[in-house]
């Protein structure tokens, strides 16, 4: 069960005008369950996207920028196709061949072009991708077309999530109503770098393209380039932005008051969907926020969050609520800032002073760090006294669950 974190209501996802989602049952890895996606894009709509940095990137992820890179505004992008269950990934040329077959299906069926439609993967890896039953299963996809089959579609992505994450947002920008509402998947294979899963957000603004690429990038430096589960890079990943252009609101300059709302906006409900997968990790127990403050710059602020967040031996001390906080010391030591000054900083759990001034704090009391660590959810605070950048990291612990969820996956 996900941390503090409840099922989303289907009925408080907003339908979002210019794309239609409609999914199927394509027993693509197992029988009886959704496993294959469908979202159609109203002819003005325009879609950014950041992608996995794993350099053996899954064939879907090549193709898809391929695509983009070839997308022009006579030829735009106007269907995704997403499957679970298989990961075409580590699959050489073949999975290329049928990841293009796929795109060349799902566009005859809706009278584009090949390269007109991103496809997407997610599952196990080097294993052949079964085109043939995406291919049976695309008819029903198409055919259950709909505006709102956002929560439906939250599931058709899912693979060992144990709920699906999805959230809307509706507000008024310059006096002019804006709907947004996003989907994405993932519980281990968790490490941004970009993000480490896969990520869907839809508004019906319209946003020229080169301002999307920008909002794309700095949504996911906000949210999903800010959350690690297990440290492990995926070969999938995706997140995708789409702009319908179907509502009232019109885009023009970076600069502009609108576009900054719009901005802070889509950053806050990337950040809702972000948290969601961390909520979600295979076998959390706890939602862990690190903070890091007065660094000389961000990048050495999330060196530090990640080397904390990443400690097999610091979550595993927060799953069995231990306040063995040594270990956070620890990981601050080696992240890599080798002009630390230790002997200036201070370690927070909550409401806690553990570390004054390098050492442990003389009024540190072990049951006071015991009684935060019994906490579903925990911040960890670490002033380095070192200038003024600050950065956050979400993560979760680490339990005998994770162990048992990754071994028994392919079963």
């Amino acid at each position: 069960m996900a941390v503090n974190s409840p099922l989303p209501v289907s009925a408080d996802l907003k339908p979002v005008a210019g794309i239609e989602l409609g999914y199927a049952e394509a027993g693509v890895r197992k029988a009886n369950r959704k496993d294959l996606l469908v979202m159609k894009l109203a002819p003005g709509a325009t879609i950014a996207g950041v992608f996995t940095l794993n350099r053996f990137c899954a064939a879907p992820v090549q193709v898809c920028k391929t695509h983009l890179e070839q997308a022009t505004d006579a030829a735009p992008i106007r269907a995704l196709v997403i499957n679970t269950g298989n990961a075409n990934a580590g699959t050489g040329e073949e999975g290329l061949a049928r990841a293009n077959a796929t795109c060349a299906e799902l566009a005859g069926l809706l009278g584009v072009k090949p390269e007109q439609v991103l496809p997407f993967s997610t599952g196990v890896i080097l294993e052949p991708l079964p085109v043939e039953r995406i291919k049976a299963g695309l008819p029903a996809a198409i055919a259950n077309l709909k505006t709102d089959n956002w929560f439906a579609a939250a599931e058709s992505i899912m693979t060992t999530d144990t709920q699906p994450k999805a959230a809307s947002r509706t507000l008024t920008i310059g006096g002019k109503k804006v709907v947004m509402t996003g989907i994405s998947k993932g519980a281990g294979m968790i490490k941004p770098n970009m993000a480490t899963m896969l990520g869907y957000l839809a508004f019906d603004a319209k946003v020229p393209q080169a301002l999307l690429n920008q909002l794309v990038k700095d949504a996911a430096d906000q949210s999903f380039n800010c959350i690690t589960i297990d440290g492990d890079t995926s070969t999938n990943d995706s997140f995708m932005l789409i702009a319908t252009g179907a509502g009232e609101l019109e885009i023009t300059s970076a600069d502009s008051a609108e576009y900054k709302e719009l901005a802070a906006a889509v950053s806050a409900l990337s950040q809702n969907l972000a948290h969601q997968i961390v909520r979600d990790g295979e076998g959390a127990t706890k939602f862990i926020e690190v903070t890091v403050e007065d660094g000389k710059s961000v990048e050495e602020c999330r060196k530090i969050a990640y080397s904390i967040g990443h400690s097999p031996l610091v979550k595993t001390a927060f799953f069995a609520s231990d306040p063995n906080l040594g270990r956070i010391l620890a990981a601050i030591g080696y992240a890599g800032v080798d002009d630390l000054d230790v002997s200036k900083l201070n370690l927070y759990l909550d409401d806690v002073w553990v570390a004054k001034n390098g050492g442990r704090n003389p009024d540190y009391k072990e049951e006071d760090g015991q009684r935060v660590m019994k906490k579903s959810e925990i911040v960890v605070r670490v002033k380095l006294a070192r200038g003024t950048a600050k950065a956050s990291i979400w993560t979760c612990d680490l339990s005998h669950d994770y162990v048992t969820i990754n071994a028994d996956y392919r079963s």
